[in-house]
């Protein structure tokens, strides 16, 4: 029995800027790629420190999740990427409020650069 994985696509994250989807589902599991802190309609990345950057790459994640039917409460397993780790504690306490029960497991890793220079990019795994 083969399984199709289904892209996943949502006008509320900027589109992808390479080859390769948004998100694609997969049986119960739904696979988002990273999420940078740029505005879903002009792909500008938003002004601000490492804590609006957060909260955009998350409004980003959650508007994927929504396309999928999902919500932060469905999400499993994170990564996120910093530029500096320095900035650890204030991209934490964004994302704590998007996972106020039961956080999901998580890494988080510092990176010389990430795409179109944001400081923060974060991927998720989640489970309908």
């Amino acid at each position: 029995m083969t399984m199709q994985n289904k892209p996943v696509a949502s006008t509320e994250a900027p589109a992808a800027i390479g080859p390769y989807s948004q998100a694609v589902q997969a049986g119960d599991l739904l696979f988002v790629s990273g999420q940078i802190p740029a505005e879903p309609a002009s792909g500008k990345l938003v002004e601000g420190g490492v804590a609006a950057q957060t909260e955009r790459a998350l409004k980003n994640l959650g508007g994927i999740l929504s396309a999928a039917g999902l919500g932060f409460e469905h999400v499993v397993k994170t990564t996120v990427f910093l530029t500096d780790m320095g900035a650890f504690a204030e991209m934490n306490n964004v994302y704590a409020r998007y996972f106020p029960q039961t956080p999901p497991a998580r890494a988080t890793a510092q990176v010389s650069a990430l795409p179109k220079g944001a400081m923060v990019e974060i991927e998720a795994v989640a489970r309908g």
